[in-house]
């Protein structure tokens, strides 16, 4: 007979547990990262939202004025400074965020209940961004700040331009760049090279994205092969674009070599080859992506 499956991780933040509750809830839209895979759907999110008390709702938000959203959780606990809990709306995941005092702040612990005979479809991801994410955020929010004014700052998104670089052993090279170029990641490196991943860095406001040259979430990408000068290809630039579609028919009249027409995986895009046999990816710019 299956049990329920439990993860969880844990980040300690400089701030009392009422405000890390405070900034956890009201700030999400500014510690919750952008990039191309942080959403459901990446081409049209704009904000992300909690609603307060219980029955209320973590949103994914499209056109706030349409009411269109997602609804991630329906909050089952709500107890400032101390415990928040919701039930996954994707799956049947049920997610507990625990703020308890230290010495020198609040310890936030994110535990995410899988019930057996269900499986993850994206409920668990709070355990694996809430502590890079919100940690880094606490840290780097100004001491004391209101909440309310924080809040009304704005969230900062990421640039048009980004770049899939590839290579044979992506999580070593990724290691090595962190340590030795000193690139910052928003989130956690993986230690090993098994498995799928997503690795990405910022270099301001830009994505620089890392994959290996075999198959991976950045597979439809790749290049397949040096292009005719003989020269190494594993450098693949994306550009966000305003309207996709209209973009898309463009390059295909205009004679770009389609390698993988528009698809979806949270980002929207399409790759293509120019003359030259050089990869491009285009993406559906988010309407925050200026």
């Amino acid at each position: 007979m299956s049990e329920d499956r439990q993860v969880r991780a844990e980040v300690e933040v400089a701030v009392d547990p009422g405000t890390a509750f405070r900034a956890f809830t009201e700030e999400m839209n500014l510690w919750w990262v952008r990039g191309p895979v942080n959403f459901f759907d990446a081409a049209r999110a704009t904000a992300m939202t909690c609603e307060p008390g219980v029955g209320g709702r973590l949103l994914e938000v499209y056109d706030p004025a349409a009411g269109d959203v997602l609804e991630l959780g329906r909050i089952t606990v709500w107890q400032p400074g101390e415990q928040l809990s919701w039930r996954s709306s994707v799956d049947e995941v049920r997610v507990d965020v625990r703020f308890a005092a230290t010495g020198t702040g609040t310890t936030v612990l994110v535990t995410a209940t899988i019930p057996a005979g269900t499986t993850d479809q994206g409920g668990t991801a709070w355990v694996r961004v809430v502590p890079p994410w919100f940690g880094a955020y606490c840290e780097r929010r100004t001491p004391g700040a209101p909440i309310s004014g924080a809040a009304a700052s704005g969230a900062a998104d990421t640039g048009r331009l980004a770049i899939a670089i590839y290579y044979a052993k992506p999580v070593a090279a990724a290691h090595w760049l962190a340590s030795v170029f000193g690139l910052r990641t928003p989130g956690e490196l993986p230690a090993d090279e098994g498995g799928r991943h997503w690795i990405e860095f910022l270099a301001g406001n830009c994505s620089v994205m890392i994959a290996g040259l075999g198959d991976g979430m950045l597979a439809g990408s790749r290049p397949s092969g040096p292009p005719p000068d003989g020269t190494a290809a594993t450098h693949v630039p994306w550009i966000f674009v305003d309207d996709l579609d209209a973009h898309f028919a463009r390059s295909e009249a205009g004679g770009a070599t389609i390698v993988q027409g528009i698809h979806q995986h949270g980002y929207r895009a399409y790759v293509a080859d120019d003359p030259e046999g050089r990869r491009w990816t285009f993406a559906q710019a988010r309407p925050t992506q200026h």
